[in-house]
């Protein structure tokens, strides 16, 4: 058997079935040699379709003399989303460039989406290989929702930590990757999701507080914490293991024990005396509420709404210290579990104290970034949502890591130093962060926002809403000068660091957001040059090219991405959308259906799909699109306007209205909309509405001959 085994495997590698495992794999840029990022490291811990992918990586095999080498291991908040090129590992670096200015610093970051624990300890297994000086470690927010956790999506829960070493390690081998697939096929039923849709894929996934599930996720975490910190000490760097912070003060919990779970007998007390509460607070009585919910809390001591709203009455009664205490509560009674919670911190201090030398620093993040919320709980001072960092929090993170590198650098990179740390606003300069890069990562919030559980949690309309107010300040501030000035800016800085292919990044988002499309694919076309493995800046290219009518170059581009994520949607999205630029329909819909087996659920895919039916001339089937469009995004306005437009085609009057008014609500400044809505007001014998679209659509676009016609067609009939 043996035998058989290994000649299978063998036979698999040489025909060059399955992926490696290894987080690196070597790539030649030009003369020299790097290692670079495997896009296929977690397909041993996702399904294919699920599978999340390191970010870009450019590192030299061999460390260069003089260079200090810093990998940060962790997760999304770790890695800097929603933005990596303004996390807080590139605030670290220029905090350290500008302050050390005759040391090189060269800072790996490792981190990426939706991993914990059991996956960060074969990255910590290959960082060890790689000359690390320093590993930054920031992880725990994933480990129940992530691979293996209590509440995770993407296979099973919580088993006992032999298993999963046992399972990860057979599927290191081509054998064990062909039963893995083997598995996946011949599976009747499948919980997983059919493609990747963030946190609302776990909404049916809530967990117990008091679940078996969270102590084996512990165990877990304890085991794999000590194996990572032990790869550190043998690779010889030194490390700086972090607690996490987490929004503790405006992160309302995501699932809460419902009183259904009670006895019967205990439902009504409890049910009377949260009515009470909510009662007493609605009038700003809030000592009576708290002591509503303090009782309410002993019949379901595993609420974590009442001690979320308990939390609240006793911060407005500015006791501090009980408010915090009941709003960790409610972050570790959360039912959706997407924080670091209190006991997995006190897990990473227990290591921290176990493994105690001085190679080894316990950084209290949550504890540092505390100290910068006026009320020392944490809160939307330092967080979008519940971890994600703003700028300033991915600031005053990387400032805590920069003092304590500080500490760690040998006397020969100390030389010179500057006398203090650079500020935010200098780091911010050199980053390239502008008012217009600012506003595209406010957008992408404010996107986040409208979906589950996001859209859920109580405070999300006051969450957007001051959002919006700031995307609204950055914009006054957006005008011609400021474009010319963060442009000359740009120039400097990558002039400066010619190999930083996030600044060129940045800067070709700012230059789409100023219409310089031509410019922004130069950029694009530069990372392309630096990182020529990386998905992003092939897509990307795809996506503008053809704005400039360089249709068979973004064609090239748009296959290069599919063949770099063959599980990912968007590149035939795209090509299906240059298709149907040049006649080629049906083609696009091959595209489209493409798109569809990858990600069922994505809106745009079907808004192009049926645009390609209706320029078919298939319009029911088109309509059919449409409507599936808007049932996946209801607020996909292009879809309302398309749908309005074919239902009004078929002269179904009344429908074609519903959804042109839906139009205007949603963009209430495109004057298509109100002539397409005035004309079928018409057809329904509302001349005196259609009248007033018409006169709406002239005031937006003063020189439409069509409206004006119409217009006078509308006064005429209500005569």
């Amino acid at each position: 058997m043996p035998l058989l085994l290994g000649a299978l495997e063998i036979g698999l590698r040489l025909g060059g079935y399955g992926y490696s495992t290894w987080l690196f794999k070597p790539l030649r840029i030009g003369n020299e040699q790097f290692l670079v990022e495997n896009p296929d490291f977690s397909l041993r811990f996702f399904p294919p379709e699920l599978a999340r992918t390191p970010g870009p990586i450019r590192m030299k095999p061999t460390k260069a003399p003089g260079t200090y080498r810093i990998f940060i291991l962790g997760e999304s908040a770790a890695m800097g989303d929603p933005e990596p090129g303004f996390g807080a590992g590139r605030y670290l670096e220029v905090l350290l460039r500008e302050r050390f200015p005759e040391a090189y610093f060269e800072i790996v970051n490792v981190a990426f989406t939706a991993i914990n624990s059991h996956v960060i300890v074969p990255i910590a297994r290959d960082c060890a290989r790689q000359q690390g000086d320093l590993w930054i470690i920031y992880m725990g927010n994933n480990e129940m929702v992530g691979p293996f956790g209590a509440a995770t999506v993407f296979g099973a829960k919580a088993p006992p930590a032999f298993l999963v070493r046992i399972g990860l390690a057979i599927q290191q081998t081509r054998v064990g990757q062909l039963l893995a697939a083997l598995g996946r096929h011949l599976s009747s039923k499948s919980s997983a999701p059919a493609s990747w849709g963030g946190m609302q894929m776990f909404l049916n996934n809530q967990v117990a507080p008091d679940s078996p599930l969270k102590a084996a996720v512990y165990r877990n975490f304890r085991r794999n914490l000590r194996d990572i910190l032990r790869a550190g000490r043998q690779s010889g760097a030194r490390i700086l293991l972090n607690t996490v912070a987490v929004n503790l003060r405006d992160s309302p919990p995501f699932g809460s024990l419902a009183s259904t779970n009670l006895p019967a007998d205990q439902r009504g007390p409890y049910e009377h005396f949260v009515g009470a509460a909510e009662s007493n607070r609605a009038q700003d009585r809030f000592a009576e509420a708290g002591d509503d919910y303090d009782q309410a809390a002993r019949f379901n001591a595993l609420s974590a709404d009442i001690q979320f709203r308990w939390a609240n009455c006793l911060l407005s009664l500015t006791n501090l210290t009980a408010a915090r205490r009941h709003f960790q509560a409610a972050c570790d009674l959360d039912a959706l579990p997407f924080r670091t919670d209190s006991w997995l911190n006190g897990l990473i201090a227990e290591a921290a104290r176990e493994a105690a030398n001085s190679a080894l620093v316990l950084f209290d993040a949550a504890a540092w970034l505390a100290t910068n919320s006026p009320t020392g709980i944490p809160g939307q001072e330092s967080f979008y949502e519940h971890v994600h960092f703003n700028f300033d929090g991915n600031y005053r993170l990387a400032l805590g890591w920069a003092e304590q590198v500080a500490r760690c650098l040998p006397a020969s990179f100390t030389g010179h130093a500057a006398a203090d740390w650079a500020s935010q606003a200098l780091c911010e300069r050199r980053l390239g962060l502008s008012d217009w890069n600012r506003c595209i990562v406010g957008e992408n919030m404010l996107e986040r926002f409208r979906q589950a559980p996001l859209s859920q949690q109580s405070n999300n309309s006051q969450r957007a809403e001051t959002l919006q107010a700031q995307i609204k300040s950055w914009r006054s501030r957006m005008d011609g000068a400021a474009a010319a000035k963060a442009r000359e800016l740009y120039v400097e800085d990558i002039q400066r660091a010619p190999s930083d292919y996030c600044l060129s990044e940045n800067f070709a988002s700012f230059l789409v957001a100023t219409g310089d499309l031509a410019g922004a694919v130069a950029q694009w076309q530069r990372v392309h040059e630096i990182i020529p493995q990386d998905y992003l800046a092939a897509f990307r290219l795809g996506e503008l090219l053809p704005q400039l009518g360089k249709m068979a170059e973004a064609q090239a581009m748009l296959t290069q991405a599919a063949a770099r994520r063959p599980f990912l949607s968007d590149p035939w999205v795209e090509l299906g959308k240059i298709h149907i630029t040049q006649g080629k329909l049906e083609w696009a819909l091959e595209d489209f259906s493409h798109a569809r087996k990858l990600r069922p659920t994505d809106p745009e895919r079907s808004y192009h799909t049926g645009r390609a039916l209706a320029l078919l001339n298939r319009p029911q089937e088109a309509i059919e699109a449409f409507r599936e469009a808007i049932r996946l995004n209801p607020g996909y306005w292009q879809a309302h306007d398309a749908l309005g437009g074919l239902l009004g085609l078929a002269n179904n009057i009344a429908e074609a209205k519903a959804e042109l008014e839906q139009v205007v609500r949603l963009q209430p400044s495109y004057g298509r909309a109100h002539l397409n809505l005035g004309v079928a007001l018409l057809k329904g014998g509302d001349a005196f509405s259609a009248a007033r679209e018409f006169q709406e659509t002239l005031r937006l676009e003063p020189t439409n001959s069509v409206a004006a016609d119409y217009l006078r067609k509308a006064q005429a009939a209500g005569r």
